[in-house]
């Protein structure tokens, strides 16, 4: 059997186009971060304003960036970040769809208040970003698609119904897409992050019971550092996975095996 030889060059990414969904917020600038390092330009459309300390921060490794305030469940919202992009890039090469929330409360008083906006920015925006991403990269024959899943991708969502639905979808997103998109040199991948250091999750570091119970579920016996995401994301944007596809990925110190 002949072996192709491996060229560490596959993990490049330089040049290329990236977008990041909340990308400049939360775990959204690890992921902005690892694509910048990794030589990709960032494109990022948010609600939350613009971070101009953190876009001189990608600007410093090399990465051209774009901030563009945007609300991604407004119908024609999605297109309009495509073609923004595209205008000011020259492409979309990669889509990382991370914008999310996570309301909680018990089963009595989730309602559709609850519900319906967490469906709408965790998954219906996902779908519609990745659906107007296509229009892009089918024609170019490239492309990768990285959503942001959870844990609760595979896990029931006690106090959080609708992001456990909405985290399941997106899994489902994922493969469905893979199925559709493959034939045309598209990756579409999905990343479960653990438990992570993060400012959302401060709440739980905090309680020391929480805390010991996250610690003591999982292996490594730590909470993660948003650093421990940007392997597997420059790995899932470069063509070092150009045969990884419908996958979901859980960089979660083991959790999921306990």
């Amino acid at each position: 059997m002949e072996i192709k030889d491996f060229n560490m060059g596959m993990f490049a990414i330089k040049g290329k186009n990236a977008i990041v969904t909340g990308g400049n917020t939360g775990l959204g600038q690890a992921f902005s971060l690892a694509l910048a390092k990794a030589g990709a330009n960032i494109f990022m459309p948010s609600i939350m304003p613009d971070d101009a300390e953190f876009s001189q921060t990608l600007q410093d490794r090399g990465a051209k960036t774009f901030y563009m305030h945007a609300d991604i469940t407004k119908d024609g919202v999605p297109q309009e970040i495509i073609d923004t992009c595209v205008k000011e890039f020259g492409s979309v090469d990669i889509l990382v769809n991370c914008a999310g929330i996570c309301p909680c409360d018990d089963v009595l008083s989730y309602g559709r208040d609850k519900w319906d906006p967490t469906i709408n920015i965790n998954l219906t925006a996902a779908f519609d970003m990745s659906h107007e991403a296509a229009k892009v990269m089918i024609p170019q024959k490239s492309g990768k698609i990285i959503n942001i899943c959870s844990l609760f991708s595979f896990l029931g969502g006690q106090w959080a119904p609708a992001y456990a639905a909405s985290k399941h979808g997106l899994a489902g997103l994922t493969k469905a897409y893979c199925d559709e998109l493959a034939q045309y040199n598209i990756q579409v991948n999905g990343i479960a992050p653990g438990y992570f250091k993060t400012a959302v999750a401060q709440a739980s570091i905090d309680d020391p019971e929480r805390n010991k119970w996250i610690v003591d579920h999982t292996p490594e016996g730590r909470w993660g550092d948003v650093a421990d995401l940007m392997g597997a994301t420059v790995f899932l944007a470069s063509e070092a996975s150009h045969f990884v596809n419908g996958h979901i990925m859980t960089v979660d110190g083991g959790f999921l095996v306990r």
